[in-house]
């Protein structure tokens, strides 16, 4: 059974398939959005949403240990998980409600169920054949493990598994130090247990600044959270309480669950992608600049192809395509410019190059580290940290890399710096709110331009 020749079908209704399905009903163009699971995605369902809620229920666990330092007489009793659990589906549920209504507004053909790719113009879902004049794959990825390494869902889980834990575990060990192993790790020391990380690179948030790497570290040495780095995983083994984890080093640690958080992986396989040639790299679809496969009309966004696993990269990506489609000729993303951010406490903010990256690609590279002990509301926030810049010698700003509480909301004029290419000297006279952490940015960019206030230069 056929159903209308839509101008667009789009597979998958996560960030990237959703935002391109919106952008592209608001162009005037007629879309079916097909999606096996719920609408949002791992984003809203399994991802961002829930770890952040989690953590902002650990924030508030920490301010209340703490109160006492500030003269607030509260005490710290212990964590319901299912009060916290509600909190958090509450927060999904009500983001979830409003992206169905505003899918609905948009006139987007919404149809649920697992879609198959049978040509480079049609899917088939429940058994009707829907055609599009284009095709856009956006099935995003799953939880990855290593080879040999069996998830149960019990003691051995993923971050799927973690964020629906309805008890809090005495002890975790987290096999992987990058974003998504590090924000776990920061909930769970939050909610009292006693955590331990795992990671083969030499630092934690390897893909970040190495300075960036070291203040995280040194943040979470004195919160009490462990880590081996620089030693890889060899085994794990079940014993009467839990896990009993094995490195290469010889070195054995037992915990009552193992969190493996190994990266994400494309959902690539068994949806018809090979069979209508679609060129792919290790699971992952390649693509052009304007997110075009190799098979004239089919587009890819988001998880499934190899650029940044951000929510709102997939979300660009939708964007980009819609408006490619609608011949709006859009300007391709520049990856360099997006914002990154591992939400743990203390948060790691970026944006740009690293110092090894900008070496790399010929600059003649300046420094500056501005130290958040300068700072007024970082003091007021007890919050340690710096915000380090990366630039040409005497040219643009190349990287904003930062660390401390709330880092992230920081990263709004960090990128806007990074990708309008401005110097130090532009930035140097404009003014910052005070007291705000982002006169910690200000401060950094007038020692960058030779007229340090707050700082040593």
């Amino acid at each position: 059974m056929a159903a209308d020749v839509f101008d667009l079908v789009v597979l998958g209704g996560g960030s990237g398939g959703y935002a391109c399905a919106l952008r592209a009903s608001q162009l005037g163009l007629s879309v079916a959005l097909i999606e096996a699971g719920k609408l949002g995605g791992t984003c809203l369902h399994r991802g961002c949403i829930p770890t952040k809620a989690l953590l902002h229920a650990g924030e508030i666990a920490d301010s209340t240990r703490e109160a006492g330092d500030f003269g607030v007489l509260a005490q710290f009793n212990g964590i319901d998980m299912t009060g916290v659990n509600t909190y958090k589906d509450g927060v999904i549920g009500k983001l979830y409600k409003g992206l169905q209504g505003l899918v609905k507004s948009r006139n987007v053909n919404f149809i649920e169920g697992y879609g198959k790719v049978t040509s480079a113009n049609t899917v088939e879902v429940n058994g009707v054949i829907y055609t599009g004049k284009n095709l856009v794959l956006a099935t995003g990825s799953y939880a990855k493990s290593l080879p040999g390494l069996a998830i149960d869902g019990k003691k051995i889980i993923t971050s799927d598994h973690a964020i629906g834990l309805d008890y809090i575990p005495k002890s975790v060990i987290v096999l992987g130090g990058g974003v998504i192993g590090c924000e776990f790790a920061s909930v769970w020391k939050s909610f009292g247990s006693d955590v331990r990380i795992i990671e083969g690179l030499p630092h934690l948030v390897p893909l970040e600044d190495e300075s960036s790497s070291k203040l995280l570290e040194r943040a979470y040495r004195k919160r009490g959270i462990n880590f081996e780095v620089g030693v890889r995983f060899s085994g794990v083994s079940e014993t009467a309480t839990g896990i009993k984890v094995t490195l290469e080093d010889g070195r054995d640690f037992e915990a009552d669950i193992l969190l493996v958080a190994v990266g994400r992986g494309p959902s690539s396989t068994g949806v018809g992608f090979e069979e209508i040639g679609v060129k792919m790299d290790r699971g992952y679809v390649l693509v052009d600049n304007k997110c075009r496969t190799n098979v004239p009309g089919v587009w890819a966004v988001g998880d499934l192809i190899p650029t940044l696993q951000l929510a709102h990269v997939g979300f660009g990506e939708g964007i980009l395509v819609a408006e490619e489609i609608a011949g709006l000729n859009p300007r391709p993303i520049n990856y360099d410019g997006v914002p990154r951010v591992t939400y743990s406490e203390p948060e790691v903010a970026s944006v740009g190059l690293t110092t090894a990256q900008a070496k790399e690609r010929g600059h003649d590279v300046v420094e500056l580290n501005y130290d958040l002990a300068g700072n007024g509301k970082s003091q007021i926030l007890r919050t340690a940290g710096s915000i380090k810049l990366v630039a040409e010698k005497n040219g643009p700003v190349l990287g904003v890399h930062m660390v401390g509480s709330r880092v992230g909301e920081l990263l709004a004029e960090a990128q806007l710096i990074f990708n309008w290419e401005a110097s130090a000297d532009d930035v140097a006279p404009l003014l910052h709110a005070h007291p705000t952490m982002s006169e910690a940015m200000g401060e950094a960019h007038m020692a960058l331009a030779g007229k340090p206030l707050h700082a040593h230069g």
